[in-house]
């Protein structure tokens, strides 16, 4: 669920370091709301990054 339907950004991977230097796999996730966009001219519900809904790559229906 985690991934953008508009950029598609997803989840990446990373290695969490602690203090005594132990070394964990992380799970990065991008931040995606489930919004409703206009797309071709039809509004249905799409999930999108805050970054695409802050850029303006979407355009928000009411």
């Amino acid at each position: 669920m985690a991934k953008c339907d508009i950029c598609g950004k997803g989840v990446s991977f990373g290695i969490k370091i602690s203090h005594s230097h132990k070394r964990t796999n992380r799970i990065l996730k991008p931040n995606v709301k489930r919004v409703k966009i206009v797309r071709n001219g039809t509004p249905c519900h799409v999930h999108a990054c805050t970054r695409c809904l802050r850029s303006g790559k979407v355009t928000r229906a009411n």
